[in-house]
């Protein structure tokens, strides 16, 4: 038996602040490593000590096995959790740290060798009973005809996959016989690219199959048991978007096979600590084994909250050496849990990533959420953009969808955008709250149609507030005849103006005219009603509550104010966080009159995103056609590049590679004239 006394958590972010919770709760002192970047996290302030890994990029920190493990030894730690990702699933790094006298908390070497290879997996379940999707490896000698003719057997569609990693890198669906041979090369490039292993292998696609997957536990004396199954069917790309336990559709039988299936492929590795094994379901409701994932997953939560269970716990208390408590072999369901996972992205741009600083990121008691995140923290370009995991549980799974997706629309987050109002869609559309979902759901509804974001009319009275509390403040710090209304004429006149953009860019503008009898205030020119009544008041610093009644609606909103002055400008940008009834948004005021050389040259291409410069693909003075790539930018873990508008010329280049840019900061300039000559 080998008591943990101090913990070296080797990650980052949402999963090392889950893991100092639990290890605190035991007893257990904490030890945190940081890149530069994480310097000021919330994970590095809640450890007890931490230790600075030098640079930023993961391939330099959190996948220096070695720096991590002279951390745990400097700091006099007794055990390595790795948490998920990064060296969570490295063999090496796992006997390097019992090698160094250390306990890996997570199951031995050997096993996650053997899951390690989808191929071996496969081998290994189909000789313990699992049952498993017929295909067959490919080898780089074979040709084309002997490639067709040794997946004739299978069937069409198939599935090309990468034995190595995961995520979606390396895999290629075949519909006919003549993509074969280009879908295996293909994916054998970006297997050998990503993973360092180039292996590849074939087998039976099914076509829109629901991701079932069970928790599986082990401890040092033999036991395995499961602790049921989670359905993680919404995913975009491969990568899971919404998981919730227990699965809607299976039932009590089914429930019995997949978790004896499970608890079989967990005994024939050993296995020892948290796993997963994944299944998909086909139409016929027939299961068939994807992988076993060696770690604790993202989802574990909503395991937690249908069984009351702390995996984390199980973990550290499976890793001293002890059997796995009572609560663990008699486990039983009681409701249902919902998880969606919270995104620094923006949907409507194709999902790209977004970073800057949290001014607000405050969710609801009434959910669970597990963070590396608080208000006032900086999301960085490099590394994983998700910001949360926000989980709901209740008795029944229509009452938690509901009220995570209340939760969700009650959130402050403003600063970066998120995919919060694609969450809340998805929970409350109608197919899936009526457990109607497979892995193409995302296919069949688009962003625009699922997200839950303010109609006009909403976005329209959110203008009005922000317009309403911005002529209080102006009010407030007036020192001149501060009692007298803004805009307020002896003689009538022209209303008072005022100019917001909102998230989209777009100038959105503000007339309004108030006095002691009555008010008058327009959007965009139209009224928002035949009468208007409102009250201001203030809730805080820079915080107001503002109270509307539109024909006799009534409705409240928070509107909070951040004064920003930007790199190279006079002018002072004011920006404008709005939460009401529909959730929330943001404005910033527009300058009527901004200084001259404030507005970027005609034909500028600006950064979509922040990120760093890994690309110039142009030199001053090439010409161009529309759609050509320019300049590509790389931002947590992804690549996009920035496309010419038009056909024309480049007339300057304003960044180089390595450098890191902002958004909206201008890249390069191509005007729209064709060069002269051939």
């Amino acid at each position: 038996m080998t008591r943990i006394r101090t913990l070296l958590i080797a990650n980052r972010g949402e999963i090392a602040c889950r893991i100092i919770r639990t290890a605190r709760e035991m007893g257990i002192r904490t030890v945190a490593v940081f890149s530069d970047a994480d310097a000021e996290a919330l994970f590095v302030a809640q450890a007890d000590r931490a230790v600075r890994l030098p640079g930023v990029a993961p391939a330099q920190t959190y996948l220096r096995g070695d720096l991590i493990i002279e951390a745990a030894l400097r700091t006099g730690a007794d055990a390595v959790h790795p948490g998920y990702g990064f060296l969570s699933e490295n063999a090496d790094f796992a006997q390097a740290v019992g090698d160094a006298g250390l306990v890996f908390v997570g199951p031995t070497p050997d096993a996650i060798r053997a899951m390690g290879s989808k191929i071996r997996a496969k081998e290994m379940m189909a000789a313990s009973g699992v049952p498993v999707l017929r295909g067959a490896t490919v080898t780089g000698e074979s040709t084309e005809a002997e490639l067709i003719a040794g997946v004739a057997d299978i069937g069409y569609p198939l599935l090309v996959k990468a034995s190595a990693g995961g995520g979606g890198r390396g895999m290629r669906i075949v519909t006919e016989p003549s993509g074969l041979a280009e879908s295996v090369a293909s994916a054998r490039r970006e297997a050998g690219s990503a993973f360092g292993d180039d292996a590849v292998f074939v087998e039976k696609y099914i076509t829109a199959p629901r991701h079932v997957e069970v928790q599986i536990f082990g401890d040092t004396h033999g036991t395995v048991v499961h602790l049921f199954e989670r359905e993680c069917s919404i995913q975009r790309r491969y990568q899971k978007v919404i998981e919730e336990a227990p699965s809607p559709v299976v039932s009590p039988a089914l429930r019995e096979e997949l978790g004896a299936a499970a608890v079989a492929a967990g005994t024939a590795l050993g296995y020892v600590g948290a796993g997963t094994v994944e299944f998909i379901l086909d139409p016929s409701g027939a299961f068939h084994f994807l992988e076993v994932n060696t770690r604790l997953q993202v989802e574990h939560p909503v395991t937690e909250l249908i069984t009351g269970l702390d995996l984390v716990r199980l973990q550290l208390l499976v890793a001293e050496g002890e059997p796995l408590p009572p609560e663990a072999l008699d486990a039983t369901i009681t409701g249902h849990a919902v998880e969606v996972r919270l995104y620094a992205e923006d949907p409507a741009a194709g999902f790209l990533p977004t970073s800057g600083r949290l001014r607000e990121f405050e969710l609801p008691s009434s959910v669970r959420t597990d963070t590396g995140f608080a208000s006032g923290d900086t999301v960085s370009i490099h590394y994983d953009p998700m910001l949360a995991k926000v989980i709901a549980h209740a008795p029944t799974r229509t009452e938690a969808a509901l009220v995570l997706a209340g939760a969700l629309r009650e959130a402050r987050l403003h600063g970066v955008r998120t995919n919060r109002d694609l969450l809340a869609g998805i929970l409350t559309e109608p197919e899936f709250l009526a457990a109607r979902i497979d892995t193409a759901y995302l296919e069949r509804h688009t962003v625009d149609d699922l997200s839950a974001s303010p109609s006009g009319e909403e976005l329209r009275r959110a203008v009005a507030a922000a317009a309403l509390a911005l002529r209080a403040r102006q009010r407030a710090g007036a020192t001149v005849q501060p009692a007298v209304s803004a805009g307020w004429r002896n003689v009538v006149s022209a209303p008072a103006l005022v100019a917001l953009a909102g998230e989209d860019g777009r100038a959105i503008d503000v007339r309004y005219r108030i006095d002691a009898r009555h008010t008058e205030l327009t959007v965009d020119g139209a009224a928002l009603g035949e009468q208007l009544v409102f009250a201001v008041a203030e809730a805080g610093p820079d915080v107001h509550r503002v109270t509307l009644e539109i024909d006799g609606l009534r409705e409240e909103f928070r509107v909070v104010f951040t004064d920003e002055t930007v790199d190279g400008r006079r002018a002072e940008v004011v920006t404008i966080d709005v939460d009401g009834p529909f959730g929330g948004t943001e404005f910033t005021v527009v300058d009527l009159l901004p200084p001259p050389g404030s507005l970027a040259a005609a034909g500028s291409l600006t950064a979509p995103m922040p990120g760093s410069v890994v690309r110039v693909l142009v030199d001053v003075g090439a010409a161009v056609v529309a759609g050509q790539p320019i300049v590509v930018l790389e931002a947590m873990k992804m690549e996009h590049a920035v496309k010419s508008p038009q056909d024309g010329v480049v007339e300057s280049v304003l960044v180089a590679v390595g450098e890191q840019v902002d958004i909206g900061q201008a890249l390069a300039v191509v005007t729209g004239d064709e060069p002269a000559g051939d």
